[in-house]
């Protein structure tokens, strides 16, 4: 008995050791063919199919990891119809609303070499339930927790969005933490930029008679819905990587807007429906579209869920008027469906976040704009503190750059500005212009916006792309070194402005000159750490100088303003 017990913990230690020595991340999941069961009665899901591994780390692999939600169970894993072992236990991580996955360790058939493939049929089931457990673990209320993690499966509704959410389709990743400060955006980023290019097939069944949603694309083209066959949906996306697959059943009423946009109501709600309706049609957030709108905005039955917005697809609680939050996320929605090709994040979520403030300033002026952007600039200072170490040698970090990096709220905070400053550069009639060029199927290298922009009109941007763009210089901290005013004529003065740059990451940025009964204002291009001068003609005697209006996002604005003081020479 000794001996057997000895034997059991040498062998126990040995599998927590090649667990601990796991490559979760060593295989891509480059196809799903899955058929999905869903008793909203039941609370139940229940999936059966085929998926393809591709061996992308540098090494054989003889295990694979395989990832669930804790909510669901693994029934079997074959591969070529054999059976395979594999060990099946719980691994924390909030990259699902449980706060826990179910992992399987799958010892294969053979080592996989590297870019070498594998197909396993799988099948898996369990329950999906309103859970807030990761939140409530990081001390977030159970209504503040059940409001932002609504997916479920019940009778009356059910919607069940994919990873980062609910891990209802096998993933392997290393785990995030939302105690740690970005983990969950970088895991999920990462997951989604491995994924691009992957590719999922679905037949989604149910027993229940009831609509059926689904975002994503189809064969690279707009949104689709999916073919219904009886109380199923077929549906299949090409590069689903770069959205979250989500499934929602309901008792929908559903009114449409001109083109092939919809909006899905739940019962009672279809005055508030005919509101949402009248926007969607009105709204134009780009100067472009791809003439083949196609949104699906649907009904959520919490009154305070938070909105959420996948490929073709916005789920959000109707209200009976249309509130701003509710705008702001109907022109994302729309502004990302019309750059559904796109094939980088920070291009189509950069120009959906700034269409956004775009449509803000054209309601309510530039003054709500920049306010809006500076709501939001807290988050990318605090993401560009955290790379400043990277920075110390002057060469910027091309890991943290747009091109690189894998934190989608870094990616999403940080491209919005590029694109307001880019705006700004451009103006309006040669910014519509370059939406109106941008093809996505010459997006081949990561310098094809920059060489557009530079054939259109002949801007030299190689350094605003190198320091926002290709590499992260963190943020410009600029300040007024100097002002000296000279008299012109009686009532005029010519003001000569210096303005230095603190940091490595330059931009073109507005210097105002103010004066009683007005101001005006020139842009002027500072590089990093490094000093500019601009003279700028006023009617009247200086009183103030400002540079930077907020909108270029700054890691200091405290020191942006000069106090003009005139010397009996200069009055």
């Amino acid at each position: 008995m000794k001996f057997r017990f000895l034997l059991y913990l040498c062998v126990l230690c040995a599998s927590v050791v090649n667990v601990f020595a796991l490559d979760r991340e060593a295989f891509t999941f480059t196809n799903y063919d899955l058929e999905v069961r869903v008793e909203p009665d039941q609370q139940r899901l229940g999936v059966r199919g085929k998926i393809t591994l591709r061996n992308d780390s540098s090494a054989p692999q003889k295990i694979a990891v395989l990832q669930i939600s804790s909510s669901l169970d693994w029934r079997s894993i074959e591969a070529a119809g054999q059976p395979l072992q594999f060990v099946s236990q719980t691994y924390t991580s909030d990259i699902d609303h449980t706060g826990v996955l179910t992992e399987a360790i799958v010892t294969l058939p053979s080592a996989v070499p590297p870019k070498g493939t594998l197909d396993l049929e799988i099948a898996y089931e369990g329950v999906i339930v309103l859970d807030g457990t990761r939140l409530t673990h990081v001390g977030a209320p159970e209504s503040t927790a059940t409001t932002t993690d609504w997916d479920q499966i019940s009778s009356n509704f059910t919607a069940v969005r994919g990873v980062g959410y609910v891990t209802w389709y096998p993933i392997a990743t290393e785990a995030a933490s939302l105690s740690e400060e970005s983990s969950l955006s970088e895991v999920v980023g990462r997951w989604k930029a491995r994924h691009a290019n992957s590719a999922m097939s679905i037949v989604l069944k149910t027993s229940a008679d009831q609509t059926i949603l689904f975002s994503g694309t189809r064969n690279g083209s707009a949104h689709q819905s999916g073919e219904k066959i009886g109380k199923a949906l077929a549906f299949r996306i090409a590069r689903f990587g770069t959205n979250v697959p989500t499934f929602v059943l309901a008792n929908y009423g559903r009114v449409d807007v001109k083109g092939t946009s919809s909006v899905y109501y739940l019962p009672n709600h279809e005055a508030a429906a005919k509101g949402y309706e009248e926007l969607l049609g009105n709204l134009d957030p780009l100067p472009t579209t791809n003439g083949s709108r196609q949104l699906q905005v649907a009904d959520v039955p919490d009154s305070g869920a938070s909105e959420f917005v996948s490929e073709g697809l916005l789920l959000l609680p109707l209200k009976p008027s249309v509130t701003e939050e509710d705008r702001l996320a109907l022109v994302y929605a729309v502004a990302r469906g019309e750059l559904i090709l796109a094939r980088r994040p920070w291009i189509s979520e950069g120009l959906a976040h700034c269409a956004q403030a775009i449509d803000i300033e054209n309601r309510h002026g530039r003054e709500a704009a920049l306010s809006y952007l500076e709501a939001h600039r807290p988050i990318l200072a605090a993401a560009e503190r955290s790379f400043a170490t990277a920075n110390v040698g002057g060469e910027g970090d091309r890991r943290n750059s747009l091109i690189q990096s894998n934190d989608e709220v870094y990616v999403a905070s940080k491209s919005m500005w590029v694109w307001w400053m880019l705006r700004e550069i451009l103006q309006q009639k040669d910014f519509s212009s370059l939406i109106l060029a941008y093809d996505p199927a010459e997006d081949k290298e990561p310098s094809y916006l920059q060489r557009l922009i530079e054939k259109q009109k002949k801007y030299d941007l190689e350094w605003f792309f190198d320091d926002w763009v290709y590499r992260d210089r963190g943020l410009p901290d600029f300040k007024i070194e100097s002002v000296f005013p000279r008299k012109t004529l009686p009532e005029g003065y010519m003001v000569t402005v210096t303005v230095s740059n603190q940091r490595l990451a330059g931009a073109e940025v507005p210097v105002t000159v103010k004066f009683d009964g007005g101001e005006v204002t020139q842009r002027l291009v500072v590089h990093g750490k490094s000093s500019s001068v601009t003279r700028v003609a006023i009617s009247k005697a200086p009183e103030e100088v400002v540079v930077n209006d907020g909108s270029v996002p700054e890691s200091d604005m405290t020191n942006n303003t000069f106090k003009v003081v005139l010397d009996d020479s200069a009055k």
